[in-house]
């Protein structure tokens, strides 16, 4: 079975063939991260416009790289939600136009499906039910995976996502964008006690996020600083950022995993390439004796690889876009499943 997978929800325009289910035959990938560095943060009309740009290119390489034509394929999967809009726009009709023109059946995938589906690809054995971390730019979602295309949230964040904290915290301390990958970087360095900084808890699900608090926190204490003409301590206060992030996912998750019976966990998306992270989920899944699963680093971020994956097991349990896109679409990560 060769699936084409085809990313385009943020600003990666990516493409993977993957052959029967997680052996990838090519992953390409580009990315726009210098272009919106200029503006601190992703614009989504550039992001669409680029997309336009890059998707038949990166797609005819995807399937070069994997010395494949459209004609062997069984199917095109291609992410349909979460994203921006224009930006998922690009992708979604250039996959139903090579759906069309070749007869192919158009598969569509939830982008969380598809991070989940990233440690597939790197580990095989790991199989459902298990529950997953799912933290990036824009997710913050504790999820049981009850097989491989069934999926019910348990907790997410009520405001701002993981990923998007470390960013909006890291441009306030004068990191460029992305700015997390710089946070992890100078925490290496840094005290990691050196600032007591807030961990919000929400009414209703014991499983919930809330990061606005604490980078509202972090944006006041930089701006009271400046005010008295202090100098803050840029390692040290990446380095506590970094582990309060790091010890309310990991918190949440492990009792989610304890109260719901869970003893393998996984981790995915932009956010489980941060050190912290990784370190602070292996300490707690060690101590609470469950096994867990990371992606490689060339997994955790948006790729075409987790989409292919993702949609080898949706074609194979039947999923189509002529029968369920449109239910699909209308599907919000308010609701418990997805």
């Amino acid at each position: 079975m060769l699936i084409l997978g085809i990313e385009s929800s943020c600003d990666e325009t990516a493409a993977s063939v993957a052959e029967d289910y997680t052996k990838i035959r090519s992953n390409v990938v580009a990315s726009q991260v210098k272009e919106h560095q200029l503006y601190g943060g992703v614009v989504p009309e550039i992001a669409s416009r680029r997309h336009c740009e890059n998707v038949l290119p990166v797609v005819q390489k995807a399937l070069d790289d994997a010395q494949v034509t459209l004609a062997d394929l069984d199917g095109i999967a291609v992410t349909y939600a979460p994203g921006l809009i224009g930006a998922l726009l690009v992708g979604v009709n250039f996959a139903k136009g090579l759906a069309l023109a070749t007869g192919k059946p158009l598969v569509p995938v939830h982008h969380l499906a598809g991070h989940i589906a990233a440690n597939y690809i790197a580990h095989p054995e790991l199989k459902p039910p298990y529950l997953c971390l799912v933290a990036s730019g824009g997710h913050s979602h504790i999820v049981e995976v009850l097989s491989y295309t069934e999926f019910r949230i348990v907790g997410r964040t009520r405001d701002d996502a993981a990923g998007e904290c470390f960013d909006k915290t890291a441009r306030a301390m004068g990191f460029p964008y992305p700015g997390g990958i710089h946070i992890d970087h100078a925490a290496q360095e840094g005290n990691p006690e050196a600032f007591h900084l807030p961990r919000p808890k929400v009414e209703g699900n014991p499983y919930d996020f809330s990061f606005s608090g604490l980078k509202t926190a972090v944006v006041n204490l930089l701006h009271n600083a400046s005010q008295k003409g202090q100098t803050v301590p840029t390692a040290d206060l990446a380095a506590s950022v970094q582990k309060t992030i790091s010890e309310l996912l990991t918190t949440h998750t492990m009792q989610a995993a304890k109260d719901l019976g869970y003893q393998t966990i996984a981790v995915a998306g932009g956010v489980s390439a941060n050190s912290g992270v990784r370190s602070a989920m292996a300490a707690a899944c060690e101590k609470q004796g469950c096994k867990l699963f990371v992606p490689p680093l060339s997994l955790c971020g948006d790729n075409g690889a987790m989409i292919a994956c993702a949609g080898s097991y949706a074609y194979a349990a039947g999923v189509r876009a002529d029968a369920s896109l449109n239910a699909y679409a209308t599907m919000s990560l308010e609701q418990p499943t997805f």
